[in-house]
């Protein structure tokens, strides 16, 4: 069952207060913070900036890609609630888990059955379980059956080529929340019609439910 969502690559304060204050919020927003070959990557300054206001209902998620320590530590302070991992190992995500006490979202891109089965390593240190195409910020598709039967500990969320405009019905039976980034966007940027579009049609389809 779909509980929610996030949006992903947000990187300026229009998009960020139109998200915050629309009647169906989602339940994570994401920042790429250390990932500089995204489009949407947001430098530290900036996001000092971006992220100095109230998040209402919404929870702020770090996106990071093999952190180093410097970069956990410039971004200790900042309003995040999750930090989203790639390409980190259990070991590492439970150092950063238990030294900056914040709440874990594990990605993993998904290409081969043995992709997925990676997450069984993760089991005590994941709060939520991404599965995301092997594309990182081009948004690529990848086969949903390989975790259509998978059991896990924990939620599940989904990304990966997911627009706007889906029949969000098809996600159902998968994943609790769905990960949008660059299927909200028009020409590289977000697109708050496409927004308003996705989180109305997801708060109908939870209403269904």
């Amino acid at each position: 069952m779909i509980k929610g969502c996030k949006i992903c690559g947000i990187k300026d304060s229009v998009t960020l207060n139109f998200i915050i204050n629309h009647p169906y919020p989602p339940k994570f927003i994401g920042f790429i913070c250390n990932y500089p070959k995204s489009s949407r990557y947001v430098e530290l300054n900036s996001l000092k900036k971006l992220l100095n206001v109230k998040k209402n209902k919404s929870e702020f998620v770090a996106v990071l890609v093999k952190p180093n320590d410097e970069v956990l530590e410039e971004i200790k302070n900042l309003p995040f609630d999750y930090y989203q991992l790639y390409d980190c190992t259990p070991d590492t995500i439970k150092n950063i888990k238990q030294k900056y006490q914040k709440k874990i979202i594990t990605a993993f891109t998904i290409k081969y059955e043995s992709d997925v089965l990676m997450h069984k390593s993760f089991a005590n240190v994941t709060d939520v379980y991404l599965f995301d195409s092997k594309g990182y910020e081009k948004s690529h598709s990848f086969d949903h059956n390989l975790i259509k039967n998978i059991k896990l500990n924990r939620e599940l969320m989904l990304a990966g080529n997911i627009k706007f405009d889906d029949n969000l019905k098809n996600y159902e039976k998968i994943a609790n929340y769905l990960d949008l980034s660059g299927g909200l966007e028009t020409s590289g940027l977000k697109d708050t019609s496409k927004i308003d579009i996705f989180l109305n049609n997801l708060n109908k389809l939870k209403n269904e439910t």
